[in-house]
């Protein structure tokens, strides 16, 4: 029988997990969408119109159903995946209830120059994409949009605040030392909302959020929007919260329809032999877009820089990157300067880019959540997708409780390496590709072509993914953080994955540090002297 690391799905199924049921629930096809327009739930028209010009005409389902009932003032606890605009679903409700300099109200106003409404989500690259998409909705209105978030200098973020904004966008960090330096205040602010709730409130920034709702009107509107909502959360969440709504628009087997669309691909793989097959993967007839996912910080860097070194258009996302750095690899990767990102799990989160064909976990997974939220990144819109996971020896259990957790029914990955046959034949590549690109087929521009903005940032500028900065992506001073950021920022998860894999795996000198280990040898003094 011919090996072969392709994962038969036909049969797999996601674990339902403990979710209260939603009072409202509802999909495309039930809604009839196609024939409504944003004018038809109430949006102004001057919204309307730009989003119209965007090519945003008929709303998805989480606006859909969201929009009555936002627009009545009314609490709410939205869930839908990422992709399926979730912005615009609180957006929307939280541009209508602003007021913006010369407009009809804002004479009137006891607080003139003072957001109105605040925007908490857990990391930079959400804050920057959420901040733009409702820049885009309010371009025919004089409201201003300001975002603040760790890695980037406070005297511009202070300077926008001090000129005066109507909409806030930050991460908890940033937003709280804002707040203690008395240059943000949010007294006069009438909507609240919370982005990717099951991570602010789930995974550590309860306190944080706890500060920040303090500090805004008990009268206020508060929204939470999630991927996912566990009933814990659900719970926690209402205690903030004046007897919410809670809004469903997505399809409970949605994961299991992922799950079972995108092909799977399992390797037992070993660290000296991973980028040899990556580079082969990379090579895959009809491969566009590829994602690389790394448990650590430090093995994103290596990964990147060695794909660069061997022709590949790579760049790195990862926490020890400075913002200008994160956004250039963002936007490089957005406009095809790129094709391959290397990331970690908190540093890719929230980031939506379609034509990704191929998704590539370097390391296993910690969970089955984390290996849905990974391999769900390719495959959308109805395109075809690949995820390729590597399994190092000893994470067979970990990729057993997993397989499980999914029934994928294959406990056992085949052992694979760069010179197997069915690694070919899986994932259709030619036979005579090495592990280096063809100098003809170095068609993109690469990381260098894409500008890096200067974010006020100190220090050089990381061009390769973490190589001009130190080897392997250490960490610069003077980058603009403060105390508390980097643990707000979601990137103290970061570092303590890098502990927790660098004290657990016997391999770390392979997989995740680029320089030996130094062994220390004791002097002997001469005491007779």
């Amino acid at each position: 029988m011919t090996e072969s690391g392709i994962v038969d799905t036909s049969n797999a199924q996601v674990p339902q997990h403990n979710e209260p049921a939603a009072d409202i629930t509802g999909g495309a096809e039930e809604l009839n969408l196609e024939a409504k327009t944003f004018a038809d739930f109430g949006v102004a028209e001057p919204i309307a119109r730009a989003l119209s010009e965007k090519g945003i005409t008929h709303p998805f389902p989480i606006q859909a159903l969201t929009l009555p009932v936002a627009l009545g003032r009314r609490d709410i606890i939205g869930q839908a995946k990422t992709g399926t605009g979730k912005t615009l679903g609180f957006g929307l409700p939280m541009l209508m209830n602003a007021i913006g300099p010369g407009e009809e109200g804002w004479d009137s106003l006891p607080h003139q120059g003072l957001p109105q409404g605040l925007v908490v989500l857990p990391t930079r690259e959400l804050a920057k994409q959420v901040a733009g998409d409702l820049r885009d909705a309010a371009k025919y209105r004089s409201l201003r949009v300001v975002e603040v978030y760790g890695g980037r200098a406070y005297e511009p973020q202070v300077e926008d605040l001090t000129r005066g904004t109507e909409i806030v966008v930050g991460t908890p960090g940033r937003l709280i030392d804002l707040m203690k330096h008395k240059s943000l205040r949010l007294d006069a602010v009438n909507t609240v909302v919370l982005d990717e709730a099951d991570e602010m409130l789930d995974l550590g920034f309860l306190e944080d959020v706890e500060t920040i709702l303090a500090a805004t009107p008990a009268n206020r509107h508060t929204m939470l929007f999630s991927a996912t909502m566990p009933g814990a959360v659900v719970h926690m969440a209402r205690r903030y919260m004046s007897h919410p709504t809670h809004i469903r628009a997505q399809d409970p087997h949605d994961e299991t329809t992922t799950v079972q669309s995108v092909k799977q691909v399992i390797y037992r793989a070993h660290a000296l032999n991973k980028i040899e097959v990556v580079a082969r993967i990379l090579q895959a007839r009809g491969r566009e877009l590829a994602i690389i996912f790394t448990r650590t910080k430090r093995t994103a860097a290596r990964v990147a820089d060695e794909l660069t070194e061997r022709g590949f258009a790579a760049g790195a996302l990862h926490g020890d990157l400075g913002q200008g750095a994160r956004e250039q690899a963002l936007r490089a990767f957005r406009n095809g300067k790129i094709d391959v990102l290397v990331a970690t799990d908190v540093a890719a989160r929230g980031i939506d880019v379609d034509n990704v064909t191929h998704v590539i976990n370097y390391q296993c997974p910690e969970d089955e959540k984390t290996y849905l939220h990974r391999i769900g990144r390719t495959g959308r819109a109805g395109h075809s997708g690949t995820a390729v996971t590597f399994v190092d020896w000893d994470d067979v259990p970990r990729w057993a409780v997993i397989n499980n957790q999914l029934g994928l029914g294959f406990p056992e990955p085949v052992e694979t390496y760069h010179t197997s046959e069915h690694l070919y034949t899986d994932l259709d590549i030619p036979t005579e590709v090495t592990g280096r690109l063809p100098k003809a087929k170095r068609t993109r521009a690469g990381l260098d072509a894409e500008e890096i903005e200067d974010l006020g940032e100190t220090g050089a500028k990381g061009g390769r993914g973490g190589r001009s900065r130190r080897r392997g992506g250490s960490k610069r001073s003077g980058n603009g953080k403060r105390p508390g950021d980097e643990k707000r920022s979601g990137e103290g998860r970061e570092k303590h994955a890098e502990r927790k894999d660098s004290a657990k795996r016997t391999d770390s000198t392979a997989e995740g540090s680029d320089k030996p280990k130094r062994r220390r040898r004791r002097r002997r003094v001469n005491t007779a002297q």
